[in-house]
């Protein structure tokens, strides 16, 4: 795995659109990409490593990782093309610098468009430590310490203070059986924890069958005693014109399971649009 600097940041890609998943859907949000990911749904190690040495996927480019054409996994991570080799180590300011040129920095210091770290995992150590150190950077530099922040994270790693105390929503996305990953990969007791001390956070779920709603009672809610007021599913979907059938699954599901159901916006994290 790559080094990642504690004076910079490892940004894949970068840009403001809209939020499209969980319960801030349709929030104007700058999202920061980071790259690198401990998880590689759909693909095993050595597939993944093969892809980093060949850097032949385009950027946004979809396809099916080994595990999903041996049928050990459903899917395959979308935004590989974007995590695995792209990030570029960018200095504090360029943030600063990109929101100010686009016109948006009052807007994000208060707290109209959020900020978004996702990735890839952005709550690896090192991404952690420089997310925190960036805080400090602008602070001290502009006299900025309260922002909307957002974080997504599948749920792997426990969040330290330093970062724990700077989010103000924590969106977990633990993957289920069907991303090729094993438990003990996937199921990591302590992260999960550590993630319902905070005051603002939700569990989100993608679900395409009953049987996988029963998953993740079985290895999140029920285990963890995760209140379901915390717990957002949306519908699989490959395909939109599908949207409507796989909506109406997700509410039918809610009903029946007592949890939040939404639909799913789709955000194309590459090309910055906002396809509906």
């Amino acid at each position: 795995m790559s080094k990642i600097s504690p004076d910079k940041l490892m940004i894949s890609s970068d840009f403001y659109s809209v939020q499209g998943e969980g319960k801030t859907t349709g929030v104007p949000s700058y999202f920061i990409r980071l790259g690198l990911c401990n998880l590689t749904c759909g693909m095993s190690r050595a597939f993944t490593n093969d892809l980093m040495k060949e850097k032949a996927l385009e950027d946004g480019e979809i396809f099916k990782g080994d595990l999903e054409l041996e049928g050990k996994a459903t899917w395959t991570c979308d935004s590989t093309s974007q995590w695995l080799w792209r990030g570029e180590d960018k200095e504090f300011q360029y943030l600063i610098d990109q929101w100010k040129e686009q016109g948006i920095y009052d807007d994000i210091v208060n707290g109209v468009i959020h900020l978004i770290w996702t990735g890839g995992e952005p709550t690896i150590k090192g991404h952690q430590v420089a997310i925190v150190n960036f805080f400090k950077y602008w602070k001290e530099n502009e006299f900025v310490s309260d922002v909307y922040n957002e974080i997504e994270t599948n749920g792997t790693i426990v969040i330290e203070d330093d970062l724990f105390n700077r989010l103000t929503q924590i969106n977990c996305s633990p993957k289920l059986a069907n991303s090729g990953m094993t438990e003990k990969q996937r199921i990591k007791p302590e992260a999960i924890k550590r993630i319902m001390e905070h005051n603002n956070y939700q569990f989100k779920f993608v679900i395409s069958t009953e049987d996988d709603v029963l998953e993740l009672f079985r290895d999140f809610v029920t285990p963890f005693n995760i209140p379901l007021k915390n717990v957002v599913c949306m519908p699989g979907l490959d395909d939109q014109a599908n949207f409507h059938e796989r909506t109406q699954f997700c509410l039918e599901m809610a009903k029946k399971y007592k949890f939040t159901g939404m639909t799913r916006l789709h955000i194309s994290a590459w090309d910055k649009t906002l396809n509906v």
